[in-house]
């Protein structure tokens, strides 16, 4: 079992940051790759970001490259995602995500909600315009 603790959610003004952290405890050593998700109210749960826990290969949705940046403490056994640019389209709950299922092509698998084993409760963020 894999237990993760988002946070860092909250209100802010387009154009403004936050910084989400996702802190992960039990068995991570078998966890190859973390993610980010988002679901706005009425949509379906989307990818965000992942990164390899091993080696730190990252990859992005086109709506958030270029402003957001996904990383890991692995010393801390935390993922974090940094948001710059916030938009009113970015208003979602965030959730933090674990996969203990090993794919090489990540943008082919790891994008979908089934690779993942592992789900935090989520973190509401707010962008007003």
């Amino acid at each position: 079992q894999v237990q993760l603790v988002e946070s860092g959610g909250g209100l802010v003004q387009a154009g403004g940051s936050l910084r989400l952290s996702c802190a992960a405890s039990g068995r991570t050593f078998s966890t190859y790759v973390m993610g980010w998700f988002r679901q706005a109210p009425g949509k379906e749960r989307e990818f965000v970001a992942a990164i390899r826990w091993s080696g730190g290969s990252t990859y992005y949705a086109d709506s958030v490259k270029g402003r957001f940046t996904i990383s890991r403490d692995n010393a801390k056994s935390t993922v974090y995602l940094q948001m710059n640019s916030l938009k009113p389209e970015d208003t979602a709950v965030y959730y933090c995500a674990a996969s203990q299922q090993y794919y090489t092509d990540v943008p082919r698998y790891y994008t979908e909600v089934p690779r993942y084993d592992y789900w935090g409760q989520g973190t509401q963020v707010t962008v007003s315009s």
